[in-house]
């Protein structure tokens, strides 16, 4: 049965590992011919009946059918105020929809627009790269990627793409899904193994979490099996996992037949394993069977101080204080380490549920008193971080004040965990508090604790109280950095007080701090004259400043605010621009040109990059999509399309050519993109699991292209809305595509509306 099973999930291993352009080969060769992308031509379109009465036929025909007659709305010429009230706007799925999608987008902006800029190391940098290739090839054609250029994702990339197999595992409800992740995840193991690296618990906890949770007995011992196969000295730590199997399927036999194992044995070659299962037995519910080991097992004798921990949370999790007093006292008169006892007391303290912070501090200092021992710097951390997580900001530094009297120290790990909490609980008026302790006790501290404090001065909008605390750094010995300057400068921007941010420079030369390349990027971005573009760009230079490529993107954006495209252009040629970074650079030259209608120019550096090698952002490809309207080929628009690999650029981009294709009235090439869009969410994994139908899928369908296309088509324009009839009419009869029922109202409006506007005219 086992050799069974391990043959059928090797073989549910086998992955689809094509290349981005094969795999858009196949999925365009899935339809028929007049539906692929490379089918579709600009064609024009009969001319459309214009006719009141043959639009109000075509809405009728589209949600009723030919044999049902509606009555038409009347339209009225006259300036009727409740008349016009009543009547939705000329957008007709109106500002509803178009709001919405407005928040979203400034709400994904303002996201995206990160508060600091750190440095991340190459190893981050490298595992993020395998993140996302993993999300687009796949975990094993990732690997094989990885290999042709001579890299091995490493432990840390091994263990990401684990990670998203079983996130997908999770997220589906299909058994083949589920299993073929699994089969995946188990491939992983094998090639981690011939690579030389060891299974270790980082690897394979998500998995085994993964079986526990979906009461997967069978599967999770195949699994632990391998993993004992390729690592035996993993065995004792299986059986933490083996216990939370079966106090998950609530197996009784199995659960007493381990706590008989550890009652009955003492012995040291089976200590580790005991204690594994005891461990996961203390996170249970099960009060009676762990008292019952705990007047057996001697927890001194535990294999490290976490474990004894855990045993503690325990106790203040079934509040079984008569018992966690005596263990501490037998610590005590043992000459256990006083810092561990302290934290002990804390663990302890911090598990009992439902406790007020206040009883939590009180129980913390009686049993102290009681055991006659003094707090250490971590049992204090231990209570200030349970305030930070109940959100009790000012007990968290009522306590810092205790422990710095009491002559310890604290970390800046617990400072940054605290000027965090301020922030979510909106408290900024306590870095004025927290700034002071920093002060008084000389606390440790860095460059990004500062930034964060910088933050909650100016969430208060105090500027003043920032540079204050910046020029009162002397008194730490310390020195303040451009960053922190550069936090300043980034926010005054953003909030549009350019007069403000451009003064910060003068308060950085007072302190005797040099701008660095990112402080030259914010100027130059927010310069509002080409004279003033020109002289950072120089001031940049004559420093000794080496420009980044995010001073060269500045350069472009900035000229083309100021109304200098021919200057922009001229950006991508500067000697200074390393080679490596052209192409991306040229890229927003490519989306500025677009958004200033300038399209065969940001096509002609388009082709460039392709030229070399590169590929446009998705957001940047959707820029010149979006700007098209008649001066553009059908054909390019298509090409572009199929540039785009993401799923929501693509929806987006797709619908966008849709659009393109009513304005200029080929309602055949539209049609054909609207069965590719069907086709696309129908083949859609994730859509298709939560959908369960087809029907929900064509509604889903319905909804992006109202949402996204019909919601854009000016109703004043009589010949658009023609189009979109007559497309609407063809995408039902073909491809059985219906506008929900909610959108009736919204067509017959823009109907009258276009009606009352003709008549005027």
């Amino acid at each position: 049965m086992r050799h069974s099973y391990f043959s059928y999930v090797r073989n549910v291993t086998r992955f689809r590992s094509r290349s981005r352009s094969a795999a858009y080969s196949s999925f365009f060769s899935e339809f028929d011919g007049d539906s692929t992308l490379a089918s579709l031509k600009l064609k024009q379109s009969p001319a459309s009946d214009d006719s009141s009465n043959v639009a109000f036929k075509k809405i009728s025909s589209i949600y009723y059918g030919d044999s049902i007659s509606v009555k038409k709305p009347i339209s009225k010429r006259n300036d009727n105020t409740k008349e016009s009230q009543s009547q939705p706007g000329i957008s007709w799925l109106s500002n509803i929809y178009n709001n919405n999608l407005l928040l979203q987008r400034k709400g994904h902006s303002r996201k995206k627009k990160q508060k600091h800029l750190f440095e991340f190391s190459q190893e981050n940098r490298f595992n993020k790269l395998v993140r996302i290739c993993a999300k687009v090839l796949g975990p094993e054609a990732t690997i094989a990627l990885f290999g042709k250029v001579g890299r091995d994702p490493g432990i840390k990339g091994y263990n990401a793409l684990i990670e998203m197999c079983i996130e997908k595992a999770r997220e589906s409800s299909d058994e083949d899904i589920v299993i073929e992740e699994l089969g995946k995840v188990f491939h992983l193991f094998k090639l981690m193994g011939e690579r030389g690296f060891r299974l270790e618990e980082q690897s394979y906890r998500p998995l085994l979490l993964y079986t526990i949770d979906m009461c997967m007995v069978e599967e999770f011992h195949f699994f632990c099996d391998a993993i004992k196969d390729q690592n035996a000295s993993l065995i004792t730590r299986l059986g933490y996992y083996e216990m939370m199997l079966w106090l998950r399927v609530n197996n009784e036999e199995k659960i007493q037949e381990i706590c008989n194992l550890i009652a009955e044995n003492d012995g040291e070659e089976t200590s580790d394993l005991r204690e594994n299962y005891f461990l996961a037995l203390c996170e249970s519910e099960r009060k009676k069977e762990i008292l019952e080991l705990l007047e057996i097992i001697d927890i001194k004798k535990l294999s490290s101080v976490e474990s004894v921990e855990k045993i503690f949370q325990a106790l203040g999790r079934h509040q079984l204080e008569p018992v966690a007093e005596n263990f501490l006292l037998d610590f005590k008169t043992s000459d256990y380490e006083t810092n561990n006892i302290t934290n002990f007391i804390a663990s302890y303290a911090v598990s009992i549920p439902d406790l007020l912070v206040e009883n939590v501090i009180t129980k913390f200092k009686d049993l102290h008193q009681t055991l006659e021992v003094s707090p250490s710097s971590s049992s204090y951390e231990k209570l200030i971080l349970h305030c930070c997580t109940l959100r009790e900001v000012r007990v968290a530094l009522d306590i810092v004040g205790e422990m710095c009297e009491g002559g310890l120290t604290l970390s800046n790990e617990m400072l940054q965990s605290i000027l965090q909490t301020c922030e979510e609980t909106s408290e900024y008026n306590l870095v004025h508090r927290i700034f002071s302790t920093i002060r008084q006790y000389n606390l440790e501290t860095n460059d990004k604790t500062f930034r964060c404090m910088i933050d909650l001065f100016l969430k208060m909008k105090d500027l003043e109280g920032a540079y204050r605390m910046l020029d009162e750094m002397g008194e730490l010995n310390l020195k303040p950095s451009a960053s922190m300057y550069n936090t300043i400068m980034a926010e005054c921007f953003r909030e549009k007080n350019t007069s403000d941010g451009v003064r910060v420079l003068e308060h950085m030369q007072n302190a005797d701090v040099m701008p660095d390349s990112e402080t030259f990027s914010y100027l130059i971005s927010n310069s509002e004259t080409e004279e003033d573009v020109v002289m950072y760009y120089k001031e940049l230079k004559e420093s000794g400043i080496k420009p980044t490529k995010q001073i060269f993107m500045a350069l472009i954006n900035a000229y083309a605010a100021c109304g200098q495209l021919e200057k922009a252009k001229q950006v991508v040629l500067d000697p200074l621009i390393p080679q490596k970074n052209l192409n991306q650079i040229k890229c927003v030259l490519v989306s500025v040109l677009a958004a200033h209608g300038q399209l065969s120019e940001a096509i002609h550096y388009y082709e460039e990059i392709k030229k070399a090698g590169h590929n446009l952002e998705p957001k940047d490809i959707m820029s010149l999509i979006e700007k098209a309207r008649s001066n553009v080929e059908l054909d390019r628009l298509l090409l572009l399309l199929e540039e785009l690999n993401d799923t929501d650029y693509w929806n987006g981009a797709c619908c966008r050519i849709i659009l393109y294709c009513i304005w200029n009235k080929d309602i055949s090439s539209a049609v054909n993109l609207c069965k590719l869009l069907k086709n696309k969410y129908q083949s859609n994994e994730l859509v298709t699991e939560a959908l369960c139908d087809k029907h929900h899928s064509d509604e889903l369908v319905m909804k992006v292209l109202f949402d996204k296309v019909f919601s854009l088509i000016d109703g004043s324009e009589s010949s658009h809305l023609q189009a979109c009839l007559e497309l609407l009419s063809e995408i039902k009869d073909k491809l059985g595509l219906v506008p929900p029922k909610e959108y009736h109202d919204s067509l017959l409006s823009a109907h009258a509306k276009t009606s009352e506007l003709h008549n005027a005219n």
